[in-house]
């Protein structure tokens, strides 16, 4: 979690982690505007280098070394991350929806979220193709047709649309790869059939004669049909269909076509071209609505230029400098695109052509120039220089106005009598806006004025209440608020209760009204929506102004007293189930150091949003004698309490273990949280010490989890019943990970083996 200490005063949104947006991050990094907070939406959180794509279809690049990962990046910047897609945007009052959450208020925009390729006019070709963007779907499917090639048997025909060089380039590197796939099996890649399909009269229409035929001359010998005049009508799994009635027959087909356009720019109300791309000025600034600018291949520019990523980089710096002069408004700088640019094509091994204007050159040696570029434009997004403290308050002159300014004047004159609250009118609204829900045994909730809310505890029943409270660890306030609730609801389920109501407790950072608002709402929302679907009601609560935005939650639950599970009722035999991987402690504090990929990062979010309720109920189902829920202590010192209250001994088989990805990296790394040290003051507990100590994982068992999944101890009968069960509901990570055996006399209950 970003935390500058500086008040937020205008909130800049880019949609999209284009080439131009990673520039923006990258210079906001190097040179912060204080007082402008930056939020990146992005439906890809690594951002494809386009340049380097092809090599990785052909094999010479792995993921990593042409994807710039965003997720540093953005921290770097002091960015909040937010892993979605936009939907739509209110303009009249500047806010960008987004799927599955609450909507967020900019003062400027920027739209860098590239194109995909048209095929909305081919019936069933989202089906049945390859579509090359978006590019993270691509390359999925991409991994899927390596697999299906390989198995094969007989002629396999590949089927190419598009003729620019994106699909020149793309048909000559699949083809390398698969057929070097093929040969590593001892297969015949000959049995490989390739067709390129474009319908202009020619291939490669935007460069030179002399570019044109060389390739015409590669494709023939690498025995790529190529086929002119042919508009496809038509994709079914195992063929095209043309204009011209004939029928191509297609194992697989990949669309490389003409850039399309999203539908919800032109839905939003913005200008757009005849082809749904935002229509721009010369200063890259939406000709309808001057606070949001548009780049790359979703903006229309006055002198329309080719879809891309040569033009995207080079508006990123003009981009950056606009909208810093928007925010302190100031005059804005014209983008002058270049008329002629340096294009170097590959031809799937490492040779390329040259291009630029009527001139034209290839070979080895370009191909080498070629990733030498692309390797130093990659390292500037990749390796990013550490990043400096700044003691600073100051706001960048011209980006508060007047009201502004005589707002946040007030902040350092805020005392902390009555609890330091968020103000009455801020709350109202905040409370207008959540959702509502109603429960009989809550007699007395949030809907009330009175101080207090009021519970019923059915017959036959007991309450049980648990408290979290916690800073937060993402930028994502709506997120967090969805963690924390998740977190706090596991103390319940880890003693067979159902959740019966809550209250919080929020901390939001000081700052002008509207912000407080919005990071109040987003926080409750996130909370409402785990919630949600545990029959829980918010009863109410307490908010506070501080330094730093935290979250808590006072859980209360609903159990039968003879069936309530305990960490004392673990039995000789039993086996110990774990229902969520482990990892997250180190994860975030990678994360924290920009050390993190941003896959890890999402997938341990993902895993830490995942209610435990269901394998509650599984556990139930097939007889568990205890459980806990693993989260500050780690997985070993949970076990640790289990143990010495049932009064039995535990072995850990600390390969079964299921970990995070990218956790045994950070660990390797000797990345740790900074509660690994009072945790691993639980070693003690481990019998064979020196034995455990030499596996590589064995720091992962003191690791604290945040949302982390339920320690049950089941009867061995029913242990593997139980795990395939939870499998199939959703825990695909539930793994038996030990049992419990006989006390003995030594003061060290936990035995590690492999």
């Amino acid at each position: 979690m970003q935390n500058s200490g500086i008040s937020v005063v205008k909130d800049l949104i880019l949609v999209g982690g284009g080439h131009a947006h990673v520039s923006v991050l990258r210079k906001l990094g190097m040179q912060p505007i204080s007082g402008l907070r930056t939020t990146l939406i992005t439906r890809d959180i690594h951002t494809p280098y386009s340049g380097m794509l092809p090599g990785y279809i052909a094999g010479h690049y792995e993921y990593d070394e042409c994807h710039i990962d965003l997720g540093p990046l953005a921290r770097f910047a002091n960015a909040r991350l937010y892993h979605n897609e936009v939907s739509r945007l209110d303009l009249e009052n500047k806010l960008v929806h987004v799927e599955g959450r609450p909507p967020m208020s900019y003062d400027l925009l920027s739209i860098n979220s590239g194109s995909r390729p048209r095929v909305i006019d081919v019936p069933s070709a989202e089906e049945y193709a390859l579509v090359a963007k978006p590019i993270d779907i691509f390359l999925q499917r991409w991994q899927k047709l390596q697999k299906k090639v390989q198995e094969s048997s007989g002629e396999f025909r590949v089927v190419i649309v598009g003729g620019g060089a994106g699909g020149v380039e793309l048909a000559l590197s699949a083809q390398l790869r698969l057929q070097t796939l093929l040969v590593s099996k001892q297969d015949d890649p000959n049995r490989l059939k390739f067709s390129l399909l474009t319908q202009g009269s020619g291939i490669l229409s935007t460069h030179n004669t002399a570019v044109q035929k060389s390739f015409m001359q590669v494709l023939a010998e690498r025995n790529i049909e190529v086929l002119l005049d042919h508009t496809v009508t038509e994709v079914k799994q195992d063929y095209v269909s043309v204009d011209n009635g004939k029928q191509i027959s297609a194992d697989a087909c990949i669309f490389v076509t003409n850039a399309s356009a999203p539908v919800w720019p032109k839905e939003s109300g913005l200008k757009v071209d005849d082809d749904g791309f935002i229509d721009v000025n010369c200063f890259l600034q939406s000709t309808s609505h001057p606070e949001i600018f548009a780049v790359g291949d979703i903006a229309s520019m006055p002198d329309p230029r080719p879809k891309s990523g040569v033009f995207a980089v080079r508006q990123g710096p003009v981009l950056t400098r606009n909208l810093v002069s928007a925010a302190t408004n100031k005059s804005l700088t014209k983008y002058r695109p270049q008329k002629n640019f340096l294009g170097l094509i590959s031809t799937g091994n490492k040779y390329a052509v040259a291009s630029r204007g009527s001139w034209s050159w290839q070979g080895a040696w370009l191909w080498k120039v070629k990733d030498w570029i692309d390797r130093q434009f990659m390292q500037k997004f990749n390796q990013l220089p550490e990043m400096q403290s700044s003691d600073s308050v100051e706001f960048a002159a011209g980006l508060a106005d007047e009201n502004a300014i005589k707002e946040l004047s007030t902040l350092a004159m805020r005392c902390g009598g009555c609890g330091a609250k968020v103000g009455s009118g801020i709350l109202s609204r905040v409370m207008q806006r959540l959702p509502t829900r109603q429960r009989d045994d809550v007699l007395i909730g949030r809907d009330s004025p009175d101080d207090s809310a009021m519970l019923a505890v059915p017959a036959n029943k007991v309450m049980v209440q648990s408290i979290d409270y916690f800073r937060a660890f993402i930028d994502d306030a709506y997120l967090f608020g969805a963690i924390a609730a998740n977190h706090a609801l596991g103390d319940l389920y880890a003693m067979c209760a159902e959740p019966q109501s809550v209250l919080a407790l929020a901390t939001v950072p000081y700052g002008r009204e509207k912000i407080i608002e919005e990071t109040l709402y987003e926080l409750l929302a996130g909370a409402l929506k785990t919630l949600e679907p545990t029959g829980a009601v918010l009863v109410g609560g307490h908010s506070a102004e501080g330094a730093e935005l935290a979250f808590g939650l006072t859980v209360n639950g609903l159990v039968d007293p003879n069936k309530v599970w305990r960490k004392q009722g673990l039995k000789v035999g039993d086996k110990l189930i774990l229902t969520k991987p482990i990892g997250t402690g180190t994860l975030f504090a990678a994360d924290m150091r920009r050390k993190a990929k941003s896959r890890w990062i999402d997938n341990a979010i993902s895993t830490m949003l995942f209610s435990n309720q269901q394998a509650a109920y599984c556990l139930q189902k097939f007889n568990a004698t205890s459980c806990t829920d693993v989260t500050g202590f780690g997985l070993l010192g949970h076990l640790v309490e289990m143990t010495r209250a049932s009064k039995v001994d535990a072995e850990i088989h600390i390969d079964a273990v299921p970990i995070l990805d990218g956790a045994k990296q950070t660990v390797a790394e000797g990345i740790l949280s900074s509660l690994q040290p009072q945790n691993l003051r639980l070693r003690r507990a481990i019998e064979n010490i020196q034995y455990a100590s030499s596996h590589s994982d064995y720091p992962l068992l003191f690791d604290p989890q945040t949302a982390g999944g339920l320690l049950a101890g089941v009867p061995a009968e029913h242990a593997q019943q139980c795990v395939k069960e939870l499998n199939h509901i959703g825990y695909a990570h539930a793994s038996v990970v030990g049992e419990i055996k006989q006390a003995n006399d030594v003061d060290a209950p936990i035995k590690i083996i492999t």
